[in-house]
C-alpha cells in the first residue's frame, strides 16, 4: 500500500461533521432510515484491494445517511444523551490523531497527567473527599464495575479472604442491597463481577422514590455479619429521585456495609449551588459512579469511577509486569482502570471543563433543569396530556390520555406508546417511553448543551400538533367502528 495523505480525508470529515453540527440543518432528530435499506448500503463485498481513504469518507457518509440519530443535537431528549462541547469534540478528534496508549505515563505521559489533572477537578467540581481515588472509564457500567471492583476487595478482606488470589469459589457471599428502582448497569456489573444476581435484594421506596431507612436496617439486621454493599442513587433513571443520603449512609456504615452511589447524572447536581443540596451526606460514601458523556456533554464514552480508599481500589485493579514501564513519581493509570489498553479520554474532560469553567458547569446543569421542567409543563398540560412527574431535576415523566370514552389503562398506555412513535415520526423531537409504576410514560430528559427556551417552545408546539392529530384520529377511528 502506498503511503497516503492525511490532509484530504480529515478535511472531507470536517467539511461533514459540520454540516451534520450545523444548527440549521433541521434534519429528523430521529432515523429515517430502514434496517433493510442501512444493511443494503453497508453491507457491500469487501473489496479486494485498497481504496482511496477519501472515496472511503464520502462513500460512509452516504451510506449512513439516515441512520445518525440527532443526539448531539439541541432536540434530543432520550434515555439521558448530552451531546458535544466544541472544546471537547475537538480535543476527542486530536485525541484519535494523538493516538496515545493511557495506560501508562510511559506510553503517553500528557495523557497521564491530563487525566490527573481532570480527576481532581472533576472530585472538586462534585464535592467528594480531596483523598479518593479516581478512574476514567467508558462510561457508568465500567464505573460501577471499577467501584464494586474495590468493594468486593475490602469487604472480603475484613472477612480474611484475598480475593484476587483465590478468586470467588468458596468465597463469603456478598450480598448488594438497593431499591427496587437500581439501573440495568449495576446488575450487569454485579454480574461481570462474579457476585450473582442471586445476592441482589431490592428494597422499597417511599412515594418520592427514596430508599426506605426502616427497610434499609431491617434489611441489614438480618444478617449483620454478611458482607454488604448498599447502592443509593443520585438521581433515578425515571424521575430524577435521590436518596436521603444523610439517613441511609449511616446506618450502613454503622453496620459495616460499603456504599456505593450511582450517580450516573445525579452526581452532577453537586457543581450547582441551587441543587446541590440534594446531595447532601453522600460525601461519607465510599464510592461514587458517574457520566461524562452525559450532563458534561464530552463525546462518547467516557464515565468517571471514585473511591474513597484508594488502597483497595487499587489492590483490585492494579497489575505489574517486568515489561511494562512504570514511573515512581507520576499516575500510571493502569493502576486504576480495568482496561489495559485505553483511549485517553481525559483529554476531552479536561478540554470541557477548560471551557465551561466552575460557573459555566453550574450554568449547564441549571439551565437544563429549568428547559426540562418547561418540556413537561408545555407537554403535560395540552388537552390530552398530563403531568405524571414534575422534574425535581432535568428527569420527568407526561402520558397521553386515550381520548375515547371511559378507556382502561391499558388504552391510556397503548395512546401514550402511539402519540410517542408520531412525535419520532415527525423528526422534530426525540423522546423515549419507559413504564413507571405500572403505567407507561414518556421521559422527558435534558442534558444538551445546546438545548435552548427557543428550543423548548418550538418542542412544546411541534408535539402539540401530533397530540391533537392522533386525537383527532383515534376519536374518528372510533366513530367509524
Amino acid at each position: 500500500m502506498m503511503p497516503t495523505s492525511f490532509e484530504t480525508p480529515l478535511n472531507q470529515a470536517l467539511q461533514h461533521a459540520l454540516r451534520h453540527l450545523d444548527p440549521s440543518n433541521q434534519t429528523s432528530v430521529a432515523a429515517t432510515a430502514t434496517l433493510s435499506e442501512l444493511r443494503d448500503r453497508l453491507a457491500v463485498p469487501l473489496n479486494p484491494s485498497s481504496l482511496d481513504a477519501s472515496d472511503v469518507v464520502d462513500d460512509l457518509v452516504n451510506a449512513v445517511r439516515g441512520g445518525i440519530l440527532g443526539s448531539a443535537g439541541d432536540r434530543f431528549f432520550g434515555w439521558v444523551i448530552g451531546g458535544s462541547l466544541p472544546a471537547a469534540l475537538a480535543a476527542d478528534w486530536l485525541t484519535s490523531a494523538w493516538d496515545q496508549n493511557a495506560a501508562l505515563y510511559a506510553c503517553g505521559p500528557a495523557a497521564a497527567v491530563v487525566e490527573e489533572v481532570a480527576g481532581e477537578w472533576l472530585k472538586d467540581l462534585l464535592q467528594l473527599p480531596a483523598s479518593a481515588s479516581f478512574a476514567l472509564v467508558t462510561g457508568c457500567q465500567m464505573a460501577h464495575v471499577t467501584s464494586l471492583a474495590a468493594a468486593r476487595h475490602s469487604l472480603l478482606a475484613r472477612a480474611g479472604w484475598d480475593v484476587e488470589s483465590a478468586g470467588l469459589a468458596g468465597s463469603p457471599p456478598i450480598r448488594i442491597l438497593s431499591s427496587t428502582e437500581k439501573h440495568g448497569s449495576v446488575v450487569r456489573a454485579v454480574r461481570l463481577l462474579g457476585l450473582g444476581d442471586r445476592n441482589m435484594v431490592a428494597l422499597p421506596v417511599d412515594q418520592e422514590g427514596r430508599l426506605s431507612a426502616t427497610a434499609l436496617t431491617a434489611a441489614l439486621d438480618e444478617a449483620p455479619l454478611q458482607p454488604t454493599v448498599v447502592l443509593l442513587q443520585a438521581g433515578d433513571l425515571n424521575i430524577g429521585a435521590f436518596d436521603d443520603f444523610t439517613t441511609l449512609i449511616p446506618i450502613a456504615k454503622a453496620r459495616g456495609a460499603w456504599v456505593h452511589i450511582d450517580g450516573a447524572f445525579g452526581l452532577w447536581a453537586a457543581a450547582s449551588p441551587r441543587y446541590r443540596s440534594l446531595l447532601k451526606g453522600s460525601n461519607a460514601a465510599d464510592s461514587w459512579a458517574t457520566d461524562g458523556h452525559k450532563w458534561l456533554n464530552v463525546p462518547y464514552d467516557c464515565g468517571y469511577a471514585f473511591v474513597a480508599d484508594p488502597a483497595a481500589h487499587t489492590a483490585s485493579l492494579s497489575h505489574r509486569a517486568a515489561y511494562l514501564t512504570h514511573d515512581k513519581d507520576a499516575r500510571d493509570q493502569i493502576e486504576w482502570t480495568p482496561e489495559w489498553s485505553r483511549r485517553g479520554r481525559g483529554f476531552a474532560t479536561y478540554a470541557a471543563l477548560r471551557q465551561l469553567g466552575r460557573e459555566g458547569v453550574a450554568t449547564l446543569i441549571e439551565q437544563s433543569c429549568e428547559h426540562a421542567q418547561a418540556i413537561v409543563h408545555g407537554i403535560g398540560t395540552l388537552p390530552g396530556a398530563e403531568i405524571v412527574w414534575k422534574p425535581q431535576i432535568n428527569q420527568g415523566l407526561v402520558r397521553f390520555l386515550d381520548p375515547n370514552m371511559e378507556p382502561a389503562e391499558e388504552d391510556h398506555d397503548r395512546f401514550t406508546e402511539h402519540v410517542i412513535a408520531a412525535i419520532l415520526a415527525s423528526g422534530d423531537a426525540f423522546f423515549t417511553a419507559t413504564t413507571w409504576r405500572d403505567r407507561k410514560a414518556m421521559r422527558v430528559s435534558v442534558c444538551n448543551w445546546q438545548t435552548t427556551s427557543k428550543t423548548v417552545d418550538t418542542v412544546c408546539q411541534s408535539v402539540a400538533t401530533v397530540l391533537h392529530e392522533a386525537r383527532t384520529a383515534r376519536l374518528f377511528k372510533s366513530s367509524a367502528i
